[in-house]
């Protein structure tokens, strides 16, 4: 009897997961579909979801209208670096805030943390000022330095270091490993869930963000593809069936991420939380 009724709950969690699931999906689907449409086809009602004649053509239109292999190229030129700095400096800073001792270790792990609190709205005038000062308003460094840190990489990465036994730390040191060496050699290689973890979030933050570049890019030379979409837009009309069609081109680059860090993803998430 107990066995019947486990089987049925298992029935109707799998039934609830797939609904949300497919919901989830949905609006993905939606964008593919109105992709390969005429404008004037993109919201009739009741939804065709599979068109009639596919415009394919409109795949190479959103090459040719705007130079969205510029932006495609700052986009992830942007990503790639501010990634791997996020992934240097949150790895340290959550090595140092986790295996190494000093006073008010604690207090500033506090302080920073609390950052993450902070909406972005609040500082973001100062933070402006002080680039347009620098000149370094409409230029690709500008958006480096501002998400060079990240508040949560190293909340996340300090959780995992945390489940590291410190035994294997002090036995290292004792065998004469420096503290970098101990860095480089025993944590980054134990690490690899968390920092996928951070690389799959850090990529998609990176690339999806539309405010930053909105405030800072001005030139179309350095303009990201989230900024070249918009471009589809006029002040009197939008080619929604264009804006599909370059959004799902976006799209990609984030599925391939995390395709390739999958299999470390749902592993990172379990783990950070261990020990805190």
């Amino acid at each position: 009897m107990i066995e019947k009724q486990n089987r049925v709950w298992k029935i109707v969690i799998y039934i609830f997961l797939i609904l949300i699931a497919f919901i989830t999906l949905l609006p993905l689907v939606w964008m593919l579909s109105a992709s390969l449409k005429l404008e004037t086809q993109v919201f009739s009602v009741p939804i065709k979801w599979i068109p009639d004649n596919a415009q394919w053509s409109n795949y190479v239109k959103i090459w040719q209208k705007i130079p969205l292999a510029l932006f495609t190229f700052n986009s992830i030129k942007l990503t790639i670096i501010i990634t791997f700095i996020q992934l240097i400096t949150s790895s340290f800073a959550a090595y140092g805030f986790s295996k190494c001792q000093f006073r008010g270790r604690n207090t500033l792990f506090t302080c920073y943390i609390i950052t993450i609190a902070i909406p972005w709205q609040v500082y973001m005038l100062p933070q402006y000022i002080i680039m347009n000062k620098m000149h370094l308003v409409d230029t690709h460094l500008s958006i480096i330095l501002l998400q060079s840190f990240t508040a949560f990489g190293v909340f996340l990465l300090r959780q995992f270091y945390m489940s590291i036994p410190d035994e294997l730390l002090e036995a290292a040191r004792i065998d004469g490993l420096s503290e970098y060496g101990i860095y480089a050699r025993i944590v980054l290689p134990l690490s690899k869930p968390a920092l996928a973890t951070l690389t799959i979030f850090s990529f998609v933050g990176v690339w999806n963000d539309f405010m930053g570049p909105m405030i800072y890019f001005n030139s179309t030379s350095v303009k990201t593809i989230q900024l070249g979409i918009r471009m589809f837009i006029s002040q009197y009309s939008a080619e929604y069936n264009l804006i599909m069609a370059a959004s799902v081109i976006a799209l990609i680059p984030v599925f391939v991420i995390y395709v390739a860090f999958q299999r470390f993803f749902i592993q990172g998430i379990a783990t950070s939380g261990l020990k805190g």
